[in-house]
């Protein structure tokens, strides 16, 4: 996930040096989300990964 995140973020700056600025907008937009969603599941699985261990051992 954090690999389309990453490809958003460079069409958004290849865009916006090209003058599509709503292109770029939208794309870097959609960067955002991903690296958000990306983030919010490293987390969780963290805390479930601590939890759980916790518990089998």
């Amino acid at each position: 996930m954090l690999k389309w995140a990453l490809i958003f973020f460079v069409a958004a700056l290849v865009l916006g040096l090209l003058g599509f600025g709503g292109l770029a907008g939208a794309s870097m937009g959609i960067a955002k989300v991903l690296f958000v969603v990306a983030l919010v599941i490293a987390l969780a699985m963290l805390l479930l990964g601590t939890t759980i261990y916790r518990k089998v051992t």
